[in-house]
């Protein structure tokens, strides 16, 4: 097994290379911690958030889904506690000039001695200050206080502003969630890692909203639900795992709080968030504005404002873990393989097309083929160098399955399929490739 610090390059470079993630702005010397994603990412990305989508809104009766603004009214911010309380301990080192966390000093490297942490490295740091984690622009011709707005750190106020207009239309009833797909920003003191932490990200919201005497069966429904999810994308469930709030860590707004946390190479870390929020959000925003956002249970004629579990996820952190737990090398015939093995559901290319050679009417045929399959999956085409180069260039992007047409097509009409995962070929007709194929994807 490779360094930890060799399998993130190792990842880091393949992203690069196969076109899944590049640094910012990068001829212009790159901006920190923000992240472009390429052709294949942007696959992969869509697919993990279709994925997401599917399972929390169209596969159930009981979620509807929102898409809402990215800047909001700046009381919204006051009201849910965000600049009042949403800071981290900032120090600065005054020999290098660095930022970092107060409370994560010991696990924090010095950018002049990388093996060294800034307790550690000798450098004289500042007194603890609280730096606000949120963005700040201006909305209007005047820059001034009055005009002040900020880039949401969370998309989860949003839904609960919405909780209302959503309920009417939709004539859902408690118990219902609201899902969000939707960009954050925040600016972190210490992000890194990659993907896994960064100051614009995407996340993948869901707020459930219950009855009070109910949050205990629905945190425990929800934990499961969620865990399940990871499951279902593939992962490898030996690198996932459980991880509870203290006392010490529960936010203001939580009685109960689980992680769900992956084992990057960098250590266990967190994936997902499940919080019983109770009814401090909906409360707080019935006594800033005047708005009456409580039920009436026409069963039961009560009257409550709901109380909420919510499932936060990140995008970006998540397509991580989609890459390191997808990243495999194998010995073949003496040559390393490098192979994503995405599951077919999730990967960004599903099936590629090769013309063994460039003659013989075959490419005229690959191309034919290409064009049917690309009505139902994405697909690729190339008919550059050696077919077994192809192939394994088509490993390190994930694709589950590769088409090649050779002498034998234009006698029987049939191809090859090959497998990304045991590298075996088989025979298949021309007109039965779209439903084997939909059939090894879905099976």
């Amino acid at each position: 097994m490779a360094k930890t610090v060799d399998r993130m390059d190792q990842i880091v470079s393949l992203c690069k290379r196969r076109g899944f993630v590049f640094q910012s702005s990068e001829i212009y010397g790159g901006l920190g911690s923000c992240w472009d994603y390429g052709p294949y990412g942007v696959e992969l990305k869509r697919n993990l958030k279709d994925f997401w989508w599917k399972a929390m809104t169209q596969k159930r009766d009981d979620v509807e889904g929102l898409d809402a603004a990215i800047l909001m009214h700046p009381k919204v911010w006051e009201t849910s506690g965000h600049v009042a309380n949403f800071t981290d301990p900032m120090v600065d080192c005054k020999k290098c000039k660095a930022r970092f966390r107060a409370d994560q000093l010991e696990t924090a490297r010095c950018p002049e001695k990388p093996s060294k942490s800034p307790l550690e490295c000798g450098g004289e740091l500042t007194e603890p200050r609280m730096f606000n984690l949120m963005f700040k622009t201006f909305m209007g011709p005047v820059e001034d206080s009055s005009a002040v707005v900020y880039m949401r750190p969370e998309t989860a106020q949003g839904i609960y502003v919405n909780f209302l207009n959503v309920m009417g239309p939709s004539r859902q009833k408690v118990p219902f969630g609201i899902a969000q797909i939707g960009k954050a920003f925040r600016n972190e003191i210490t992000p890194g890692n990659f993907i896994f932490r960064t100051r614009e990200f995407e996340q993948m919201e869901m707020q459930f909203f219950i009855k009070p005497s109910e949050d205990d069966q629905w945190f425990d429904y929800w934990k499961a639900e969620r865990m399940q999810f990871y499951y279902d994308l593939g992962i490898n469930k030996d690198k996932l795992r459980y991880h509870e709030h203290g006392k010490d860590e529960l936010a203001h707004y939580a009685k109960k709080a689980f992680d769900i946390e992956y084992e990057f190479p960098f250590g266990w870390k967190e994936l997902e968030g499940i919080h019983n929020r109770t009814d401090f959000d909906l409360s707080r925003h019935t006594e800033a504005t005047g708005k009456d956002l409580s039920y009436f249970d026409e069963k039961t004629h009560e009257k409550f404002i709901p109380y909420i579990i919510e499932t936060s996820a990140g995008c970006d952190r998540t397509l991580l873990v989609l890459l390191v737990d997808a990243y495999t090398e194998e010995e073949v015939k003496g040559e390393t393989r490098v192979v994503l093995k995405f599951s077919p559901k999730i990967a960004p290319v599903k099936v590629a097309v090769f013309p063994l050679v460039n003659k013989d009417g075959m490419p005229e045929l690959g191309m034919k083929v290409f064009h049917e399959l690309k009505e139902h999956f994405k697909a690729f085409y190339d008919t550059s160098g050696a077919v077994g180069r192809r192939y394994r260039r088509m490993d390190e992007i994930g694709t589950p399955y590769c088409v090649t047409i050779d002498g034998q097509t234009s006698q029987d009409e049939t191809v090859t399929i090959r497998d990304r995962d045991t590298m075996e070929q088989t025979r298949v007709k021309i007109a039965d490739l779209v439903p084997t194929i939909k059939a090894k994807i879905e099976g």
